[in-house]
């Protein structure tokens, strides 16, 4: 082990971490706009809207995230619409196609955690509400979706786990994050072994920081379980 050598790499991995933390956050938040939409009219009752979003799911949760990534990078290239359309500029870019593609891929995860953790709200929260008068768009945002948040806050703070591991991707189509800055020192340095811990070490502190905010918001969101105990 040449903990010099690992120590020396620490600063040009960090000077990656933003970039990988800029993937991670803007890959959630499209990804989260998306799985709302899709999640509800996954429960519309429209068959269109039901065969299209559950089409999307599936491609999108049954093919893998590298795959998707260089169809999106190299794929969209190849289509002239796209090349003289207005979204030529962003979608030449290889961030905005890592980025569109952890979206999409994200979107569909969290959409059947969503829409699981919907049809899970008790049925007698849902009387109690409609016996108050309140109408299906109050009775959604004040009562159903609430509760569906409190209870998908699990399986979602694994999905982010999966989101910043995933990240990792973006290097195979030029994007310096953590990978690629520790892939291109590898094949400076020779030393894989040294420097693969480091950028996994700094991947692991992402992560416990994005699970002790998981954890947060999951205690935030249950007051009536702190009183009980």
């Amino acid at each position: 082990m040449n903990w010099t050598l690992m120590w020396d790499s620490l600063p040009r991995l960090l000077a990656a971490l933003p970039l990988t933390l800029q993937l991670v956050v803007l890959a959630l938040a499209f990804g989260a706009v998306l799985a709302f939409a899709t999640a509800l009219l996954r429960l519309s009752g429209n068959r269109v809207a039901v065969a299209l979003t559950a089409a999307y799911t599936f491609i999108f949760r049954g093919t893998p995230l590298l795959v998707q990534i260089f169809l999106i990078y190299y794929g969209l290239s190849q289509i002239d619409l796209i090349r003289d359309s207005f979204l030529w500029p962003v979608l030449s870019q290889p961030m905005w196609c890592a980025i569109l593609a952890l979206a999409l891929n994200t979107g569909a995860y969290t959409s059947e955690i969503l829409r699981g953790a919907i049809e899970t709200v008790p049925q007698g929260q849902v009387e109690a509400a409609r016996a108050c008068g309140m109408s299906r768009v109050r009775l959604f945002r004040r009562i159903v979706l609430p509760v569906a948040i409190r209870q998908m806050l699990p399986a979602y703070g694994n999905e982010v786990i999966l989101m910043v591991k995933a990240s990792s991707l973006a290097s195979t189509i030029t994007m310096m994050e953590i990978t690629g800055v520790a892939r291109r020192m590898i094949a400076q340095t020779f030393a894989v072994f040294e420097i693969f811990i480091v950028a996994g070490i700094l991947y692991l502190l992402i992560n416990f920081v994005a699970t002790r905010l998981i954890r947060h918001a999951e205690w935030r969101m249950t007051p009536y379980l702190r009183a009980r105990a």
